[in-house]
């Protein structure tokens, strides 16, 4: 029997004249310069299809079309003078997102393939205290920006992570985070350490009210219900190190590994981000600054509006917090650069959406009605210190 001229296995399937082991290689041939123009006219319609269709689902992945879109937008003011300033915003943002939320990516896919789930359930799941300031503390170590920690915590989530520790976690890492400390201290002297301590405290608070929602059956269950494993964690790590082969076929086993984890938590996540970075670009480009801080003043009307404004203009902590103390040094206002810059974590419609669709409806629901709230009312607060 023929052989196969693409992967040379034996032929099965009699296409184009020659012998293929399945349509795949056959469709490949036909779009390969053997196949002159005239034979390739008759594949026949179901191939085309299977080809369109095929090439639908490559493009539908967002690994392909986020890039591609964000090619289009970067570039548009070469070819579209007027959308230049969207894509230098756009630009500018994917600069400072794009590293850390690789990382968190990248993090998620380590945390799929080496850590087991026993781990997971035994650091942040029961109904303790100890667990939601652990999440809180262990939020606040993660270093990376609100995507970054978004994919982290949906990965906790799938582990077996709590919700209310899930919560705890999201809220504290985005920007309460050790690099965006320093930049805050920086910025804001000791009134940026009272804006971390009240991010931790209000991460905090939200875990322990969520503790108590989950008790009475009004969040979202948990992906995974386990007892709490009875497990000595670092000796566990130990003993997994001592034992680990490292061989080049292991190591290559594990990279394969981390990729599984990452790419579908990759699918899960690109699409919103994406959506926030151009929606943000559009809007940064259509709607002056001056206009942003002469309306965002020291008062409760002030304040409210900045919780909108962060609801669409948060992206990415580092940069936020830069316009949060431009924000405070135009007005004045330390309690409405603390909005900005919690509320933007609170009412992102990037991590809303994710939680959505992964955690459920009500998660979402109760972190804006619990955390909202809270927010206001320490930005009514600190926006009294005049000092």
């Amino acid at each position: 029997m023929e052989r196969d001229p693409i992967c040379g296995m034996a032929g099965v399937l009699e296409r184009h004249g020659r012998w293929f082991c399945s349509e795949g290689c056959a469709e490949r041939y036909a779009r390969s310069p053997h196949l002159s123009s005239a034979r390739r006219a008759d594949i026949s319609p179901s191939a085309k299809r299977q080809v369109g269709g095929r090439l639908a689902q490559w493009l539908a992945d967002p690994w392909v079309w986020v890039p591609l879109s964000g090619l289009v937008l970067a570039t548009a003011g070469f070819w579209w003078p007027a959308a230049a300033n969207a894509g230098a915003i756009y630009t500018g943002y994917l600069k400072k997102v794009f590293v850390p939320l690789l990382i968190g990516l990248l993090l998620g896919g380590l945390i799929d393939h080496f850590v087991p789930r026993e781990y997971i359930v035994r650091l942040l799941s029961g109904p303790k205290k100890r667990v939601i300031a652990r999440a809180t503390l262990l939020g606040f170590l993660a270093s990376t920006c609100s995507h970054g920690c978004l994919a982290l915590s949906l990965e906790l989530y799938r582990k077996g992570a709590s919700v209310p520790a899930v919560v705890s976690f999201l809220l504290a890492s985005p920007w309460a985070s050790m690099s965006l400390t320093f930049m805050l201290l920086s910025l804001f002297g000791a009134k940026g350490l009272v804006i971390i301590i009240a991010a931790l405290g209000i991460a905090f608070l939200t875990g322990l009210v969520f503790q108590r929602l989950a008790r009475r059956g009004l969040i979202d269950p948990p992906a995974v219900t386990a007892e709490v494993a009875d497990i000595r964690i670092w000796e566990d790590i130990s003993r997994r190190l001592r034992g680990y082969p490292w061989t080049a076929v292991r190591l290559a086993a594990d990279v394969r590994g981390v990729a599984a984890g990452t790419l579908p938590l990759g699918r899960m996540l690109l699409g919103w981000v994406q959506f926030g970075l151009i929606l943000s670009a559009v809007l940064g480009a259509a709607v002056p600054h001056q206009t942003f801080m002469r309306l965002l003043g020291p008062s409760p009307l002030g304040l409210l509006f900045t919780l909108a404004v962060a609801t669409v203009m948060e992206v990415c902590s580092e940069g936020t917090a830069p316009l949060a103390f431009e924000l405070y040094r135009h007005t004045g206002a330390l309690g409405n650069a603390f909005a900005l810059l919690m509320a933007g974590v609170v009412t992102d419609y990037t991590e809303l959406g994710a939680l959505w669709t992964t955690v459920g409806k009500r998660t979402v629901l109760w972190m804006l009605l619990t955390t909202l709230p809270l927010v206001i009312t320490v930005g009514l607060i600190l926006n009294l210190w005049r000092v």
